[in-house]
């Protein structure tokens, strides 16, 4: 046997047997105004939330994250308005079904605030709903 293929024969088991091993990963869907959340942030929101309590309770394979951050600056009134949804919803392969099993919602103003002003605050509500999710869940740090 040449000596490559005996490396591959030895790795081959082991990386089959790692990628079987890995840990599901948690859908996680932002449906917000893409000016005041994208993506990414709100990922990052609920990716540091997660404990091993959640995990054990609401496994990755079969439940999903949902968030929404809506509202924006009323002109007539110079405030921006938002409200920010966290929402622990089933999994079916990779899509998430909504029927909410847990959810927090959170509201928040801020009078003269700047569209960055309005963002940042967005970000705050949607932290704080998820906290406050995590604490329905009885996972919160």
């Amino acid at each position: 046997m040449k000596l490559n293929q005996l490396i591959a024969a030895l790795i081959l088991p082991c990386a089959a047997a790692a990628a079987f091993a890995a840990p599901a990963k948690y859908v996680i869907d932002d449906q917000s105004t893409a000016n005041l959340m994208d993506q990414a942030s709100a990922e990052a929101i609920w990716l540091k939330s997660i404990t091993p309590a959640t995990v054990k309770l609401f496994p990755a394979k079969a439940w999903g994250f949902l968030s929404q951050v809506e509202g924006g600056i009323d002109m007539a009134q110079k405030t921006c308005v938002i409200t920010a949804r966290a929402v622990v919803v089933p999994r079916k392969g990779k899509e998430l079904l909504f029927k909410p099993a847990k959810s927090a919602t959170t509201f928040g103003a801020a009078p003269n605030a700047t569209p960055e002003q309005c963002k940042a605050l967005g970000k705050a509500k949607l932290e704080e709903a998820v906290q406050a999710l995590a604490g329905a869940m009885g996972t919160s740090n």
